[in-house]
């Protein structure tokens, strides 16, 4: 008995730390997306986008003030934003939002939440080869009325 009760705790732990590395690691995927339109890195972004990554959104018409549809982004013209942006030297301004809340975690598949300067998106994200990349983003915004 006196044995079972520190295995039984070690395995518990060895649990515990593995599910807080998955979650560091989606943490990891999605904040390198924001920084990745961020700061101009492509680096970033082609680490944590999947060729056939999904973005989709809503912004507000500021004329009508309805959310209409902003049409999709594809993986190319990510990378293409994140070029001007590093070309153009037009990064974040400083304090913009940055937050990340993992939502749902899987053995394959993840959801998280992004908080942005551009709004909120909500990410889906898939495990291939021990690597967690994001595969389809909705978001809506701007964050300030």
């Amino acid at each position: 008995m006196k044995k079972i009760i520190p295995a039984f705790l070690f395995c518990l732990l060895m649990k515990f730390s593995i599910a807080q590395d998955t979650k560091d690691k989606i943490e990891r995927t999605c904040l390198d997306y924001i920084e990745g339109f961020y700061e101009g890195d492509t680096t970033k972004l082609i680490r944590s986008l999947q060729p056939a990554l999904y973005k989709f959104g809503y912004w507000k018409n500021k004329t009508t003030g309805n959310y209409e549809p902003d049409g999709q982004m594809t993986y190319r013209q990510a990378i293409n934003y994140a070029q001007k942006v590093w070309e153009k030297k037009n990064f974040a301004k400083q304090g913009v939002p940055k937050k990340v809340e993992v939502l749902d975690i899987m053995n394959s598949i993840a959801a998280a939440k992004v908080t942005a300067w551009w709004g909120v998106d909500y990410i889906l994200l898939s495990k291939q080869k021990e690597q967690w990349m994001i595969e389809q983003v909705l978001w809506e915004g701007p964050l300030q009325q």
